[in-house]
C-alpha cells in the first residue's frame, strides 16, 4: 500500500481516485465482473480497480427521509503501481462531504473511519486500508454514512457478494 497519499497529501489521492471514477464513467476498460463488483484497468498510467454501486441508499435530514440529488455513489478497492499504491479504499458519495466530517464505516461488528475531503473519503493509513478489506472479504456488506455540506445525513449499503473475487483480480492485474 502506498504511503504516497501520505493521507495529508490529499491533491494525489484525489487524482487518482477520480480518474479512477472517470475512467468508470466514461470507457469501456471494464475487465471483469464479480456479482456486485466490478473490475477496471487502464494502462496509461497502470491502474486497476474493484468498484461497486450501493444497492440501497437512504438520505435523512432532520430526522426525516429526504429527496436529493447525488452523483455517482461508489465504494472502490484501488492499485496504482507507478506510485506504490496496492489496496487502498476509497469512497465518494456524490456530494461533497461536510468539512472535517467522517464517514463512517460498518462491516458486520466491526467499524472504521474514513477521512473527506470534497466529495471523496479514504483511510487514515495503510494499515486501516488493510484492515477494511479483511473485514470486507469476510463480510456479507458495508453501510458507509456520511454528512454532506448541507447537513443531510447519508446511509449507502454495499454488497460485498464478490468483492473477495474482485479484488483480487484488481490486484493481479495491477501486480
Amino acid at each position: 500500500m502506498g504511503s504516497w497519499v501520505a493521507r495529508g497529501i490529499t491533491g494525489a489521492f484525489l487524482t487518482v481516485a477520480a480518474s479512477g471514477a472517470f475512467a468508470q464513467a466514461e470507457s469501456d476498460n471494464r475487465v471483469a465482473a464479480e456479482t456486485a463488483w466490478s473490475v477496471f484497468e487502464d494502462s496509461d498510467p497502470k491502474e486497476c480497480w474493484a468498484v461497486s454501486a450501493p444497492t440501497e441508499t437512504v438520505n435523512t435530514r432532520d430526522g426525516r427521509v429526504v429527496a436529493v440529488r447525488r452523483g455517482d455513489i461508489q465504494l472502490m478497492t484501488f492499485y496504482r503501481p507507478s506510485v506504490g499504491v496496492s489496496g487502498q479504499v476509497t469512497f465518494t458519495g456524490g456530494y461533497p462531504f461536510a468539512g472535517g466530517s467522517t464517514v463512517n464505516v460498518r462491516i458486520g461488528d466491526q467499524e472504521f473511519e474514513m477521512f473527506t475531503k470534497g466529495e471523496w473519503a479514504w483511510s487514515a493509513n495503510d494499515s486501516d486500508d488493510v484492515k477494511i478489506i479483511a473485514a470486507m472479504k469476510r463480510g456479507t456488506d458495508a453501510v458507509l454514512t456520511a454528512r454532506s455540506s448541507r447537513g443531510t445525513i447519508t446511509k449507502d449499503t454495499f454488497s460485498l457478494l464478490g468483492y473477495t473475487a474482485a479484488v483480487e483480480e484488481a490486484g493481479r492485474r495491477c501486480n
